[in-house]
């Protein structure tokens, strides 16, 4: 009985982990999986990241995918998920202007900016529950209508809190999309961040207990301020 039960265990830790292989711009998504997105490296094992200091924190991807899409300033946008994003935390969306072909650029240096991110509740329960969760797609996400014209990279990232009170336990689950924002305006995004860089192992918004904040609005995401443009 007891093998029985480390069976089950396991079996359900590794249906909790997703990957987002697919975009979806104003209800449209791309061709097919990890077509205009970045194939993760945990495409097979679903894995999150834990260290938020690490290389993989950027991407999680070791190689670039094949198109770009196009994406109308303004335009609502999400991603599909593998599996239910069941995981109590924040979806967080940022943007990278690449100098060129977004093909050819890995996204290093201070040139992300953070569009979005979401907010828990706490309900009759004095349980936190977030936007989307247990869907099988993250939260949706505005590209600001006065993002400049060209090529970027398009990051998403949940960050799974469930085992956040003890180091290096929150996980990371992300992906970066190659897109070509068209009809832009002249914002001026920031403030820019380094991926790695902008996140520390013990930041309040990464090693947290959720389960003993007084209310919603203790919980404080990691990273940047958003940019609204």
């Amino acid at each position: 009985m007891k093998f029985l039960t480390a069976l089950l265990v396991a079996a359900a830790a590794v249906d909790a982990h997703y990957t987002f292989p697919r975009l979806v711009v104003n209800g449209v998504a791309e061709e097919k999986d990890w077509s205009v997105t970045r194939r993760t490296k945990n495409d097979q094992t679903k894995q999150g990241i834990e260290n938020p200091t690490s290389a993989d924190i950027r991407c999680y991807s070791s190689q670039t995918a094949a198109g770009v899409m196009k994406v109308p300033a303004g335009s609502t946008i999400h991603y599909i998920s593998t599996q239910q994003v069941n995981h109590p935390g924040p979806t967080q969306y940022y943007l990278a202007k690449a100098p060129g072909s977004v093909k050819n650029w890995d996204g290093s240096g201070a040139v992300w900016f953070k569009i979005a991110t979401t907010y828990p509740t706490m309900d009759k329960n004095k349980q936190l529950t977030w936007p989307a969760q247990n869907l099988y797609i993250t939260a949706n996400a505005t590209i600001p209508s006065s993002t400049p014209s060209g090529e970027y990279l398009l990051r998403v990232e949940h960050i799974a809190l469930h085992m956040a009170s003890q180091p290096n336990k929150a996980q990371f689950y992300l992906s970066c999309s190659q897109v070509e924002i068209t009809g832009g305006g002249n914002g001026t995004p920031g403030p820019l961040v380094s991926l790695p860089g902008a996140y520390k192992s013990n930041d309040p918004g990464i090693q947290v207990n959720l389960y003993s904040l007084a209310s919603a609005d203790s919980y404080k995401p990691p990273g940047p301020a958003v940019w609204q443009g």
